[in-house]
């Protein structure tokens, strides 16, 4: 079946000599995984190979036949046109862990317009936005609205947040809490919106620290989540 949609690009993987691999978010489908025969030597294609790059929102003309194989995509265009996403060291090493965290979070096939939605609002948003140091931090704990784990925050003037309950809570146990400043930092982001994040001032080991725990938080609550391998290039970039 021949379908037109909008998708944001997730990984890109050189198969062969002269192929990729791209998984990509679609707007109409979900998750869907294609082969892009011949486009790294092709000149004259219409599927160009910088189009592929991590979190590229694209308009797409593609077969998908549904049976769980790769698909094939006929056309392709830019339907936003990044100005410092890929540019930018800082924002170059947002968008490639979040393209990774996302490629490691999202796996149904089937539409979901408010998460599609979201993430290409957000993406829009780093792309025009200079003060962005939080912006990972405030972007996680978003998504986990849409994939159905967001913090409980009925008790949120407890001492500690239960990471594997998801809750806040006053009892410690053996699962892994935040606390202190970590928590005070936490709140501060569940209260806020993406225009507010830069007046939370965190210095780099906070920051780090709270990522670390947010990466931890999704994995408890994805099955099958593989912690990023970026997450050590963007700690790098914002030290």
């Amino acid at each position: 079946m021949q379908v037109t949609t909008n998708a944001i690009v997730l990984s890109a993987l050189k198969y062969g000599d002269n192929s990729l691999i791209v998984k990509a978010f679609t707007a109409t489908d979900g998750v869907k995984s294609y082969l892009l025969r011949g486009v790294l030597s092709s000149k004259k294609g219409k599927l160009k190979t910088a189009y592929f790059q991590p979190l590229m929102q694209l308009e797409l003309v593609a077969n998908h036949r549904n049976k769980g194989t790769l698909e094939s995509i006929r056309e392709a265009k830019v339907s936003y046109q990044y100005q410092s996403l890929h540019t930018d060291i800082a924002k170059n090493a947002i968008t490639l862990f979040l393209a990774e965290m996302l490629g490691n979070s999202i796996f149904e096939e089937e539409s979901n317009p408010g998460l599609f939605q979201f993430i290409e609002t957000a993406l829009q948003w780093l792309d025009t936005h200079d003060k962005i140091a939080n912006f990972h931090l405030f972007f996680l704990i978003s998504l986990s609205r849409y994939l159905g784990f967001y913090p409980d925050t009925t008790l949120m003037n407890t001492s500690y947040f239960d990471l594997l309950e998801g809750h806040f809570t006053n009892t410690l146990s053996l699962n892994p809490i935040l606390m202190e400043t970590k928590l005070v930092h936490f709140k501060t982001l569940l209260g806020t919106n993406f225009d507010t994040i830069h007046t939370i001032k965190m210095n780099k080991e906070d920051r780090q620290e709270l990522l670390q725990s947010l990466v931890l938080y999704f994995e408890l609550h994805l099955q099958g989540f593989r912690k990023p391998k970026s997450l050590a290039i963007l700690n790098e970039v914002f030290s």
